[in-house]
């Protein structure tokens, strides 16, 4: 063997580097994915006509759903760090998606549920979600690994980070 047979060989990363580089391919992954999401039902609304809300409040509204809920909730549960979820219930209030009451036992909250109108924009993005899942099922896009494997490997991604914060303080 000569002296020179190890030049340029690169060396195999160790496994803490591989799943480094794993983990923010994921993160990158699930930031895609979340605005992949909004171009979506931002397509599906401008394909229908429906220009007066965004894809933040037709995803508020889904989530809502049947629900009477506040905007402190709303923001407890998560789903929109990074939207002003008080901008988005006001433009909705507005363009009569929700209706809002103060709440009798806490003057400062703010109780809303969905309109009619409110209603019929969760059920257009319900339509789109199920056409997507039958298309995703008959496509066969994940394979062999089932959604519920993955939802929960993110639950525990979630819990870790949720951990993580609670153990800062």
């Amino acid at each position: 063997m000569s002296m020179h047979a190890d030049v340029g060989r690169v060396p195999e990363p160790s496994p803490t580097e591989e799943f480094l580089v794993a983990y923010l391919d994921t993160l990158s992954m699930v930031e895609r994915l979340h605005r992949l999401l909004l171009d979506v039902i931002k397509d599906e609304f401008e394909r229908l006509g429906i220009i007066d809300i965004n894809a933040v409040q037709a995803l508020l509204l889904f989530n809502i759903g049947d629900n009477e809920v506040t905007a402190g909730e709303l923001k407890t549960r998560g789903y929109y760090q990074g939207s002003n979820v008080s901008y988005n219930l006001k433009k909705l209030v507005e363009y009569e998606y929700m209706h809002h009451q103060k709440c009798a036992v806490d003057r400062r909250a703010v109780r809303v549920r969905l309109t009619e109108k409110g209603q019929n924009v969760r059920k257009t993005v319900a339509e789109l979600f199920q056409r997507h899942a039958d298309g995703i099922l008959n496509r066969e896009v994940t394979g062999d690994i089932q959604l519920k494997d993955i939802n929960a490997s993110l639950r525990k991604m979630e819990r870790y980070w949720t951990d993580q914060i609670r153990y800062i303080y």
